[in-house]
């Protein structure tokens, strides 16, 4: 395929980059992607951001039909611009159009196409410490069509955001609550799955927890509302005896990029690291025999946020001493660093966009 790149007649202006929040403002150009069953995807173009025009049967907004993705670009020290992993991103993309029934990307041509648009776009990519250009991919169905079935067309675009921290805290302890209450996910359907459905699931607990001063909810599990699972946002990790444990890949847990990235630093710090079940009654026990050292959440918007308090029925649990944990900080520091340039990289997870 030959992609296809029209500039805007009319950039922007840029934003002011110690102003920025997350999610709001928009790059000058988008990439768009079709597919049908006789061209399979086909089409593929960079061009001015614009809005879509849909048919009101269009059956992603009947049906749900889509999934995306969450990735950044940062700026380094010299000027240039990294990415952090984008080929599991595509990687897990794929997984997650499987699992809604949508065709596969050529994981290549769409890295391919992502970096062009970000060659296009790189004076979106913020430079103030903290920031950067956040990346989401996407696909949804576009066929005019009441009925439940999975669609024959379908569109792939990505658009870009200069962002600061997702958090208002920023990298400061926030607090989450555990809900016995509301379920998110359970095994064998979307929990695993970056789908609009899967958190669609998690805003009614969201806004409850928000309403009582918390910022995420913490899930358990779906069948017996006994075993943790992840945070809205992101996966979770603890630190129980000097140990580093996280809830293990059930099936209804998102498979994090930094919860990977995560898990593989601390090995190669010989530090001991556990994926297993872990039930909030055992966590509260850790909590009341002082063995619950750190907890803090692992995703591509935060990095690392680190949790000092969490709430559970009638039981507040304030984490630590109410600062950043030693584990936590290394971990962000660690990640940071590689991603901004500002360290070596000795696992490749780097990609350069002049290498690109």
């Amino acid at each position: 395929m030959t992609l296809s790149i029209k500039s805007a007649d009319q950039l922007k202006e840029l934003p002011n980059e110690s102003e920025l929040n997350f999610g709001t403002l928009f790059s000058d150009h988008m990439f768009n992607m079709d597919y049908n069953p006789e061209k399979g995807w086909h089409n593929p173009r960079i061009e001015p951001y614009h809005a879509f025009s849909m048919d009101p049967s269009t059956m992603v907004l009947h049906y749900g039909q889509s999934i995306f993705e969450g990735l950044k670009a940062f700026k380094t020290p010299s000027g240039g611009v990294n990415l952090f992993r984008p080929r599991e991103n595509f990687k897990r993309f794929n997984r997650s159009a499987r699992k809604l029934c949508i065709p596969e990307l050529d994981e290549g041509f769409a890295l391919e196409g992502l970096v062009e648009l970000l060659k296009l776009e790189k004076r979106w990519v913020p430079g103030v410490p903290g920031t950067s250009l956040y990346i989401r991919p996407t696909i949804i169905a576009t066929d005019p069509f009441l009925g439940v079935r999975a669609s024959y067309t379908y569109r792939f675009f990505i658009i870009l955001s200069p962002v600061g921290a997702y958090y208002k805290e920023g990298f400061n302890p926030v607090k989450i609550w555990v809900t016995d209450k509301h379920v998110r996910a359970v095994r064998g359907g979307m929990g695993e799955v970056k789908t609009a459905g899967n958190y669609a699931a998690s805003l009614y607990a969201g806004e409850e927890a928000h309403h009582n001063g918390y910022t995420q909810v913490l899930w358990l599990d779906g069948v017996e509302l006994k075993y943790i699972e992840e945070v809205g946002s992101m996966n979770i990790f603890f630190v129980i005896d000097n140990e580093l444990v996280t809830p293990s890949l059930s099936g209804s847990i998102l498979s994090g990029i930094t919860r990977d990235t995560v898990i593989r630093l601390a090995k190669k710090w010989d530090l001991p690291v556990t994926e297993r079940r872990i039930a909030i009654d055992e966590l509260v026990d850790h909590y009341e025999a002082g063995r619950l050292q750190e907890a803090f959440g692992s995703g591509t918007a935060a990095v690392i946020s680190p949790v000092g308090e969490i709430k559970y029925k009638d039981k507040n649990m304030a984490v630590g001493d109410g600062s950043v944990g030693p584990l936590a900080k290394r971990f962000f520091d660690a990640i940071t660093d590689i991603q901004y340039g500002r360290a070596e990289d000795p696992e490749n997870w780097v990609l350069p966009l002049e290498t690109a």
